[in-house]
């Protein structure tokens, strides 16, 4: 895997979704017309978001030579709902996205070490360097951290649906607000709130 300027990573990696966010401000009120449909908000947003994605992963992957399983499963999941939602006009199966994938993280992770396999320590070990013990606890920590995150995006996006749910009403700009600020800001917090366990499972470095 080659090494890329760590602006230019995080332009890429985080770009798209400051993209996202930009064209519903700009579509909320507004319609584009694309093939005899209107599209606006969510749907008009999603429609300007997957292409910028794609070129965004592939130019990773070209500049990298590598790209990671949850970057691809991301980006097969923003194709097929995102198209689904173009598709339809509906933002219901865009919105879906957070859900689906986080359950999926879940469930993969928890599948692992059930087969006795902790697939995040062969994933990342080599760049965070743990114990076999300080992996098992992040990796579980994680995993029900990935479950808060889809319960509460389908709390979210549900919400936003006419009528609201369980007397809970939201409007798109809070959905996206979530999307675009709330997931990233709640994985960082999650990591800074693991700081200790880092420090206490870290494998002792050459000389210590």
């Amino acid at each position: 895997m080659r090494n890329i300027n760590p602006g230019l990573k995080a332009a890429l990696e985080y770009g798209p979704l400051v993209v996202f966010f930009l064209a519903f401000l700009l579509l909320k009120e507004r319609t584009i017309s694309l093939g005899g449909n209107d599209y606006g908000g969510v749907v008009g947003a999603t429609l300007v978001f997957v292409p910028v994605l794609v070129v965004c992963t592939l130019a990773q992957w070209a500049l990298t030579g590598k790209l990671s399983v949850m970057q691809v499963l991301t980006l097969v999941l923003v194709v097929v709902f995102g198209g689904l939602s173009i598709w339809l006009n509906d933002p219901r199966f865009f919105k879906m996205k957070p859900t689906i994938i986080y359950a999926i993280f879940a469930g993969l992770l928890a599948l692992g070490l059930a087969l006795g396999r902790n697939w995040l320590e062969l994933v990342m070990g080599g760049a965070l360097p743990l114990t076999h013990e300080g992996w098992r606890t992040l990796t579980i920590r994680l995993i029900w951290f990935f479950v808060a995150l889809a319960a509460l995006n389908e709390v979210l996006r549900r919400a936003t649906d006419p009528g609201g749910f369980m007397g809970l009403v939201l409007t798109d700009q809070a959905w996206v607000n979530f999307k675009t600020f709330g997931l990233t800001a709640a994985t960082f917090l999650f990591f800074i709130a693991n700081s200790r366990l880092f420090s206490r499972h870290a494998l002792p470095k050459d000389g210590d």
